[in-house]
Order: structure tokens, then C-alpha cells, then sequence
């Protein structure tokens, strides 16, 4: 192997290069180390991690898709998701989450927003289900049907 000045590359240079990746290691464990609570999370967000789960794209956002209206404040977020033949509308305001799974189907709900999951969600018979907690940030829900895992896009709040 030759260098850019025409030169071979010393063998043993692939050596310095990797004591040198080891050694920045060991100084990042050590100045600036994972914090447990992260180290935690990420190995249960892999654990979590559903290999089966169809992935419900965004369709709809109200934020980009709608026209907006003169003098409306504090107008609701609109979101639909769609994977298959399953639809998911969301309307998100400041008070928390309102919606529902089409066609109407019982489903479990997890709002996957920061650190850690909400408390489950059931829809009604209709497929209606809230979540009285805006969440904060990026978020996603995870349904759980008779047909299977179902899991939206993150959306930032």
C-alpha cells in the first residue's frame, strides 16, 4: 500500500492507528463516561425493538399539508398514519393525544415519547382511544392489534 506521496505505508501503521483508537476509548470512558440511565434505556429501547412491526408512515400533518386559517389560535395538530389497510388519526394539542384506529378495532396503545413509554392506552370498541399528556418532543405510538404490531413515524411535537 502507497501513501498519497508515492511512498509505502509502513506496515505497523494500521497497528499505531488502532492503540490509538483504544487509547481515545478508554480517555472518552473515562472524561466523558454514559451516563447508567442512558446506558439503561438504549439497551431496553433494543430489547423492546418489535422485528415484526409494520411501520405506519405519516400521510397527513396538518403543520405542512392544511391551509391555514386567518385569526385561528391554538388550533389543533392533525397527524394520520397509514400502514396497510390500517389508518391512524391523531389530533395533538397542548392538553395531550385524541384519536382513532381505522377501521374501528381494539387495539393497545404505547406513546413512545423520551426516556420512557406512557402508560397504555386500550381503544373502545370504535378505536378511539386519549392520552391526557402532551408529550414533549419527538414521539411515536406503538399499537398492538389482533393483526399485529403496528409502529408510527416519530413526530416532533
Amino acid at each position: 500500500m502507497s501513501d498519497m506521496s508515492g511512498e509505502d505505508a509502513f506496515d505497523g501503521e494500521d497497528l499505531g492507528f488502532d492503540l490509538l483508537e483504544e487509547e481515545l476509548r478508554r480517555a472518552a470512558a473515562i472524561l466523558d463516561p454514559v451516563p447508567p440511565e442512558l446506558r439503561r434505556l438504549a439497551v431496553e429501547a433494543f430489547a423492546l425493538h418489535d422485528l415484526d412491526a409494520r411501520i405506519a408512515e405519516l400521510t397527513f400533518d396538518s403543520v405542512v399539508d392544511a391551509i391555514p386559517v386567518r385569526g385561528a389560535t391554538d388550533v389543533p395538530r392533525m397527524l394520520t398514519f397509514h400502514a396497510g389497510g390500517v389508518t391512524v388519526d391523531v389530533e395533538l394539542t397542548a392538553q395531550g393525544l385524541m384519536g382513532q384506529v381505522l377501521p374501528p378495532q381494539t387495539a393497545a396503545i404505547e406513546v413512545l415519547s423520551g426516556p420512557q413509554a406512557g402508560s397504555p392506552l386500550e381503544t373502545d370498541t370504535m378505536g378511539r382511544f386519549i392520552y391526557d399528556e402532551p408529550p414533549a418532543g419527538p414521539f411515536a405510538l406503538r399499537l398492538r392489534t389482533g393483526e399485529g404490531v403496528l409502529v408510527t413515524d416519530w413526530v416532533t411535537a
